[in-house]
């Protein structure tokens, strides 16, 4: 067999935790149909891990259990390094130190890359070695190998994507059950699909990483997390779940990249998607990527975003994939990000990431108004005066005793800066009761 004749690759892998442990087992367990697919064995010869006992308990003996993850990097017994610390301090310093080594990385660490991916990759280039990031984003689903290969003769258009399953699941729980916000992030914490400081989900920091990455890849850019756009889930109501669901809408947390005659759109935000489309009815914790191509025209990407077996899938595809080629010219690999580095200045040049002013999309509007004739007529005037097209209204019954009603309204595409006056004006009328409620629309088609 050709794993015989090579021999083995040794692997260290930094922090056994839920993905870590994954990795070890799934190694383990499909030992002879991955070595078959690889050539050669892939053995975890090293782990760290702060709990030496625990990760003791995990590893039975079959791996060295160090508490100091860089005595790992340091080991000249060590081909690749498997980053799954997390963070962006210490996991920079030892992936940096791994490359400066001479070591291959593979990581799913999405927020070390979106925000120092650039000058890591620059380093790998540089030394010649890999950093694979496979797992980084969408789990266990395999959209960096069909963003960076498989798309290859496509010019990619746009990607959205539902990215986070934690935000996922408790839009999911807010439509089908009718709750607030507040009780179904509860729910998601009682059943362990949110952390209990939510906060990097729920705001979209997560989904902001993930995007940023597939962006840059997308579109032969650096990755440039600080020039994104981002906007959480937190400020959603069961009522307007209820309305979009009344107008055949349903929304979800999307991280949407495009390609503009003006640049690039990078952005976060809760989008209402046409029900009848495959993505709105991605549900609970589940991931999926849609990507618009001139070519190949729509795929969709679906399967579980997180989790120990599905995400350590990802970090052993990437393991496979650099003993493959672990003895060939850098020359022969595929970049990184799918280009060759040589074009990033250039293409960082012609596609500058647009600032959500100038964004150009369509808008759920809700308003609490006043329960009196010619609201709609003033509503509608401000509108129209602003150039602003209606798709469609639909106007609540008044409140019983209350003498106020909610006003929706879909608009037609416009410019986000148009959209921000033009709400300013409506909710200066005397007739607009509360703060306005703006969510944007994306069609998707």
């Amino acid at each position: 067999m050709p794993s015989a004749q090579l021999s083995p690759i040794r692997v260290g892998i930094l922090g056994l935790g839920t993905v870590g442990t994954g990795v070890f087992h799934v190694l383990r367990r499909n030992q002879a149909e991955i070595s078959r697919r690889a050539g050669r064995d892939i053995v975890v010869t090293m782990v760290s891990r702060r709990d030496v006992a625990k990760a003791s308990e995990v590893v039975a003996g079959e791996a060295q259990v160090l508490a100091d993850a860089r005595a790992i990097v340091d080991s000249p017994d060590i081909d690749i390094v498997v980053e799954l610390i997390g963070g962006t301090t210490l996991a920079k310093s030892l992936v940096l130190q791994a490359i400066a080594q001479g070591k291959h990385v593979v990581t799913a660490n999405k927020a070390l890359l979106a925000v120092h991916g650039t000058e890591i990759f620059a380093a790998a280039s540089a030394r010649g070695v890999v950093v694979a990031f496979e797992a980084a984003v969408a789990g266990g689903i395999p959209i960096i190998k069909a963003l960076r290969e498989g798309l290859t003769a496509n010019r990619i258009q746009w990607i959205a994507g539902i990215i986070n399953g934690t935000t996922n699941f408790i839009l999911s729980e807010m439509r089908d059950k009718g709750l607030d916000f507040d009780v179904a992030l509860k729910d998601a914490q009682r059943l362990g699909y949110a952390e209990a400081d939510p906060s990097f989900d729920i705001e979209g920091t997560d989904a902001a990483h993930k995007v940023t990455i597939m962006s840059a890849m997308a579109f032969g850019v650096p990755v440039q997390f600080d020039k994104a756009y981002i906007e959480g889930i937190t400020c959603l109501s069961a009522t307007d779940i209820r309305y979009a669901e009344q107008l055949g809408y349903r929304i979800k947390l999307l991280g949407i990249t495009k390609r503009t005659a003006k640049g690039i759109e990078l952005r976060v935000h809760p989008s209402l998607v046409p029900a009848k489309r495959l993505i709105a009815n991605v549900e609970g914790a589940m991931n999926a990527v849609l990507v618009q191509a001139d070519a190949v025209g729509t795929t969709l990407y679906y399967g579980k975003g997180a989790g120990s077996e599905p995400t350590a899938s990802a970090v052993i595809a990437d393991l496979v994939d650099i003993t493959r080629l672990h003895g060939a010219s850098p020359a022969q690999r595929v970049p990184h990000l799918g280009f060759q580095p040589h074009t990033m200045d250039q293409a960082m040049t012609d596609l500058p990431v647009l600032p959500m002013s100038e964004v150009l999309t369509s808008y759920y509007l809700r308003l609490r108004v006043s329960d009196e004739a010619g609201v709609l007529a003033k509503v509608t005037g401000i509108l129209a005066g602003n150039g602003i097209s209606i798709d469609a209204v639909l106007q609540r019954e008044a409140d019983e005793g209350a003498n106020q009603t909610d006003l929706i309204i879909l608009t037609h595409d416009c410019q986000e800066l148009l959209m921000n006056e033009t709400i300013a004006q409506l909710q200066g009328l005397v007739t607009v009761l509360a703060p306005i409620v703006r969510i944007r629309k994306e069609e998707l088609a």
